[in-house]
């Protein structure tokens, strides 16, 4: 008798998921994002699948926004478009987007006698930047609700709306223009980088870890029991028996249920073999507490108690939450208000040169009751605009 040989094979393990925010124009007018175009929804996706990442950035945004916009007349705050939306509408949309994807847009329309213009929130996931003109200054944006048909830069750049970049001093010729925020992130020369961008493998494993546990508890099976049977079956009655089982015993509706087997004799009995889960949780409790931190600190985010998580062992005295909360006022929220102030406000004063714009912001003082305060922008004045591209000199 032949002796019988035991095979190897290697298992190929699994292919991590790739998030490339990558710039390319190639055969097209407008610059990806991304190596598919679609790295903006990469961002929205999972913002809306892990629950950690989704409630450091909710915290954030609410924490910019405070209760709201104010300005030295109110009245100033009213309207910014004809759609009815005021300020503060188009005010709550950018800082979510500028928190998700570190950029934010609103198309700038001016009346029919320049003398004012009307400001439209634009959700920056569908905009694409033109190539760069031979200044080295983006022109325009292209603007699509599908390019995700267009996932390898395949759209007609003629086929899409496009807007010119905002600049005044071409209102006459141009009179919808899109004003874009683009911060400095290096290596990126057209889209900036959302601050949370080093943590995106951490969030997808977020994701990893409520799907693994979600099917865990649903399958209810195949994790907690081993079944060997010695029937030598085909693969049909192979098949029917994992379907029988599978029937019977698996999910959520089964869990505490009996399993009954009628065989023939003793010999061909299954063996069931417990197994034990233990070390499972514990390691994967230890890998949900590891990814809990670290998303926490690419928001820059010094204690969970922020965002209500508990940690084991802390009792969440008064003193750790206003050293947390006064970190996270000065680091993470005076920084993306500052910013949002100096956009709102260099817009506004197209309409009203004397507008100033702070944000109503409650404060945790040092004996913890709260303050009202109105955050300002400390660094323009009512003369500042926004930086613009010079215009082009005709022959």
């Amino acid at each position: 008798m032949a002796d019988k040989k035991i095979n190897f094979s290697k298992v190929t393990p699994y292919k991590l998921r790739e998030f490339s925010y990558k710039e390319s124009n190639r055969e097209s007018k407008y610059v990806k994002n991304g190596n598919d175009n679609n790295f903006p929804q990469t961002l929205i996706d999972l913002y809306n699948r892990s629950s950690v990442h989704a409630a450091a950035i909710n915290a954030i945004v609410q924490g910019v926004v405070g209760d709201g916009l104010t300005a030295n007349e109110e009245m100033y705050l009213e309207r910014a478009n004809s759609y009815g939306e005021s300020w503060n509408d188009i005010f709550k949309k950018i800082a979510i987007d500028f928190k998700l994807h570190g950029s934010y847009a609103m198309e700038i329309i001016y009346s029919k006698d320049r003398s004012r213009i009307e400001v439209y929130h634009v959700d920056f996931s569908l905009v694409r930047a033109a190539e760069k003109n031979h200044r080295g200054h983006i022109p325009g944006y292209y603007i699509s609700t599908e390019w995700d048909k267009y996932r390898v830069g395949t759209a007609k750049a003629d086929d899409l709306d496009y807007l010119p970049i905002y600049n005044p001093i071409k209102k006459d010729i141009e009179p919808n223009q899109l004003f874009v925020y683009k911060g400095y992130r290096p290596g990126q020369e057209y889209y900036p980088l959302p601050d949370y961008v080093a943590a995106l493998r951490i969030a997808d494993l977020d994701t990893s870890i409520d799907d693994f546990h979600s099917s865990n508890i649903k399958s209810g099976l195949a994790p907690s029991l081993a079944i060997t049977t010695f029937t030598n079956g085909s693969d049909d009655q192979i098949r029917a028996i994992e379907d029988q089982l599978n029937a019977n015993y698996a999910g959520t509706e089964n869990a505490g249920s009996l399993i009954f087997m009628d065989v023939a004799s003793a010999d061909e009995a299954p063996i069931i073999t417990p197994i034990q889960q233990n070390s499972s949780d514990t390691y994967y409790t230890t890998i949900n507490d590891m990814v809990t931190q670290k998303i926490l600190t690419a928001h820059r985010i010094t204690s969970p108690l922020l965002l209500g998580i508990q940690q084991p062992g802390s009792l969440g005295n008064r003193d750790e939450m206003l050293n947390a909360w006064a970190l996270f006022q000065a680091n993470v929220i005076r920084p993306f208000q500052q910013q949002l102030l100096t956009s709102l406000e260099d817009l506004m004063h197209y309409n009203y040169p004397d507008a100033v714009l702070g944000i109503d912001q409650r404060t945790l003082l040092d004996d913890g009751t709260v303050e009202e305060e109105i955050v300002v922008d400390q660094e323009t004045t009512v003369d500042e605009v926004v930086e613009i591209e010079e215009p082009e000199i005709l022959a």
